[in-house]
């Protein structure tokens, strides 16, 4: 039986306005800035109030207008999102024609990212969080480096290739800040691209800065000259901080066309499903110099038996600065985790540490216990669930977890440091994370 929730004040107050266009948009230089979420939500899935969403976009009394957040929610409906962003430029365009702005306004920042939802969620009643009234987003710095001067408004746009057919919505976006240069800023933070041809990706990339970007993921089966394309614009990406490859991408010797092009040091390198990984390929990450700085290192699905010196050749290398290390599922075996426990140890800034899904005994974790213990930073621990705790239909056996928890358990009291440890099933869909403990 469902409880029925009465509509706020304020609710019913915007809905009341709703009804009159022309005495809402009247009205707005007089009413408080809590009903202004409330309008814009409503006029903007009405989709048939493009005068109202108008007029409150030139009136908004907020530093951030999160409008990319809205255009998911509810999913993506192109009429909807079409007549919603028309309304939004038509706003901007009188705004950026005006030399003096309107007294209500304090709009700095148009975000379209799919970011911002604690704003709308506060505003509306779903969650208050510890989110801020008039502070719905805090960090829209374009970065330290960029060469170009801020402009009074910044427009923010995630770059999303995939299987659907965005391009066309990303090229009217910039054509449309094209046109308006030097009275705004279009900032394309983040690159995603999955499996999609690299034409289509070439065709955006040619017409945004590429030294605002930050963060790139690209899971593409691309050929090598397709990736060489791709490189030089990698290359040109002078602010770039963190690189996530999957799949084939960091295989076969094209990891090293992707490295050699990096301008700046990166904060983080991910790599997903390369299961030809070579002990070429590893020996790039660490002879690299624009790796040798990183504070997160993932490396997930891949097979690194008799990668070893590598490995920790690697480890070494980024020991001083790395903060989380991932090393999941990579086929790892007690040599593979004999030889990086040395560099391991001397990861001294590390706060993450993650090597589950891996086959090791008993003993392995509790080697890995007694050489991380000296790693005072350490706040997030998880190892395997040991093998000697499986069935041999691969189901945990609850009594044999048991003793190996209290075991282990003791051994965290045997190193008298509080520390809290989690022991991961290798089922990933159905994935179990057992506690130990020792204060």
């Amino acid at each position: 039986m469902s409880i029925w929730t009465p509509p706020t004040l304020l609710e019913l107050a915007a809905k009341r306005l709703l009804r009159d266009q022309a005495s809402a948009i009247s009205a707005l230089e007089y009413l408080p800035v809590e009903l202004f979420p409330y309008l814009f939500v409503m006029a903007y899935r009405g989709g048939c109030r493009p005068q109202l969403l108008k007029a409150l976009a030139q009136a908004w009394p907020f530093t951030v207008l999160p409008l990319g957040v809205l255009m998911r929610r509810p999913p993506d409906h192109a009429p909807t999102r079409a007549a919603g962003l028309k309304a939004v430029f038509d706003a901007l365009d009188v705004l950026l024609a005006q030399e003096v702005r309107p007294r209500r306004c304090k709009l700095q920042v148009l975000d379209l990212r799919n970011m911002g939802a604690n704003f709308w969620d506060m505003w509306l009643g779903v969650s208050t969080g510890n989110c801020s009234p008039t502070g719905p987003v805090t960090a829209h710095s374009s970065g330290p480096n960029m060469e170009h001067p801020l402009a009074p408004l910044e427009v923010f746009l995630d770059l999303n290739f995939n299987e659907k057919d965005r391009d066309k919505f990303f090229m009217h976006i910039i054509q449309w800040a094209q046109q308006r240069e030097g009275l705004l800023h279009l900032c394309c933070k983040a690159l995603r691209i999955s499996e999609v041809p690299f034409q289509r990706v070439r065709r955006v990339l040619d017409r945004v800065k590429l030294d605002c970007i930050q963060e790139v993921s690209v899971h593409c089966t691309w050929d090598l000259p397709t990736l060489r394309a791709f490189a030089l614009y990698l290359g040109q990406m002078s602010n770039l901080q963190k690189l996530l490859l999957l799949g084939e991408l960091a295989e076969d010797g094209r990891l090293d066309q992707m490295l050699r092009c990096l301008q700046t040091p990166l904060d983080k390198l991910c790599l997903t499903y390369c299961q030809q990984l070579t002990h070429s390929d590893l020996t790039h990450l660490f002879q690299c110099p624009n790796l040798k700085q990183l504070k997160i290192l993932y490396l997930y699905g891949l097979s690194l038996a008799g990668l070893s010196e590598p490995l920790r050749a690697l480890l070494e290398a980024v020991a001083p600065t790395l903060q989380d290390l991932g090393l999941d599922k990579c086929g790892m075996a007690d040599s593979q985790v004999e030889a990086i426990l040395p560099a391991l140890s001397r990861c001294h800034q590390l706060r993450e540490f993650s090597i589950c899904v891996n086959n090791f005994p008993v003993s392995t974790v509790e080697k890995l216990l007694r050489r991380t213990a000296g790693l005072r930073s350490l706040e997030l621990e998880l190892y395997p669930v040991p093998l000697e705790c499986y069935r041999t239909q691969g189901t945990v056996n609850q009594e044999r977890l048991a003793l190996i928890r209290a075991e282990l358990t003791g051994v965290l009291r045997e190193l008298g440091q509080p520390r809290t440890i989690h022991l991961v099933t290798k089922h990933l869909r159905h994935r179990k994370f057992y506690k130990l403990a020792f204060s």
